[in-house]
C-alpha cells in the first residue's frame, strides 16, 4: 500500500439525540460526533411530523422574488 494516501482511521464516539453513545470506527475528522437527526427523532421513522423552521427561508425568498420583480419592472421601463 502507498504511504500518506489514506485517511486516518479511528475510533469515533457517536452521540445520539437523546444522549444515548457508542463507539464506532471512521475516518471522521474529530473523536465526537453529535447527531442533529438519527432515527429516533426523523419523522420517517417515528411517523410524527416535525415543523422545521422555515419562516426565514420563506422571507428570504420573498425578498429576493421582490427584488427580482423590481429589476424587470426597471428594464421594462
Amino acid at each position: 500500500m502507498k504511504k500518506g494516501i489514506h485517511p486516518y482511521y479511528h475510533t469515533v464516539d457517536v452521540v445520539m439525540t437523546d444522549g444515548t453513545t457508542y463507539q464506532t470506527r471512521s475516518c471522521y475528522k474529530k473523536d465526537k460526533m453529535v447527531l442533529e437527526i438519527d432515527s429516533k427523532s426523523h419523522p420517517f421513522f417515528t411517523g410524527k411530523q416535525v415543523l422545521v423552521d422555515t419562516a426565514g427561508r420563506v422571507d428570504r425568498f420573498n425578498k429576493r422574488l421582490e427584488k427580482s420583480k423590481q429589476m424587470m419592472e426597471g428594464k421594462k421601463k
